[in-house]
């Protein structure tokens, strides 16, 4: 799978809801409960981090709940990748973009979601094929000015801005043309998860997967 194709991949996944929850999970047990109240509330499109040992087994138990699209976050080498297609994983999301990262994900018919915020990042994304691109750390970068100045001078990247999103600024992002949704911690707290409280977070899923409508 080529680079295009996989863009072509995580934009129709990024087109399912306005947010995707970008969840930290250290219990691969509550997995499936988590995946099942986030899909229920309207948020299909999952991104597990690579960031706790439980991670690959999450990604594995929450594949099989019925509608949910669970890919790998903090996608950073070619094992990575390996790993979380053996996992499960329908797609990954990197920080940024490697050459070896993009030979391993069209190796491995995984559809790549890579970083990248400024210009000259974004124009090597556009080279090597990406057209729908992470903007991470988005808050940090510069937040929805920074991509709103984006648009005019590369108008047909489009982008999922991560990092420090939250309910007071995601509609800022999301009014703008290039962005397709966004990606937020909020949603999952670790707080609810290790009380297994689903409903709160099904009720925050629920709130953010109407962030889109005007």
């Amino acid at each position: 799978m080529n680079p295009t194709a996989q863009s072509q991949q995580t934009r129709t996944l990024c087109n399912l809801a306005p947010v995707v929850p970008v969840i930290v999970i250290k219990d691969a047990a509550k997995a499936q409960d988590l995946a099942r109240s986030l899909v229920n509330g309207g948020l299909p499109v999952l991104e597990v981090t690579l960031r706790s040992d439980a991670a690959l087994d999450a990604i594995k138990a929450m594949s099989s709940v019925e509608g949910g699209q669970v890919g790998a976050g903090t996608v950073l080498t070619p094992d990575d990748a390996k790993r979380a297609k053996d996992a499960g994983a329908k797609f990954a999301v990197s920080p940024g973009l490697t050459d070896q990262l993009i030979a391993a994900c069209e190796d491995l018919a995984l559809p790549l979601l890579p970083g990248a915020v400024t210009a000259s990042e974004v124009m090597r994304a556009a080279d090597a094929g990406f057209d729908m691109l992470k903007f991470f750390p988005a808050e940090a970068a510069g937040g929805a000015p920074a991509l709103k100045s984006l648009a005019g001078p590369l108008p047909k990247i489009s982008f999922c801005p991560t990092g420090g999103v939250s309910p007071d600024n995601a509609r800022s992002y999301l009014s703008l043309p290039n962005v397709v949704c966004v990606g937020g911690s909020w949603i999952v707290t670790d707080a609810d998860v290790s009380a297994g409280n689903w409903s709160a977070i099904e009720d925050r899923a629920r709130i953010a997967a109407t962030l889109g409508q005007n």
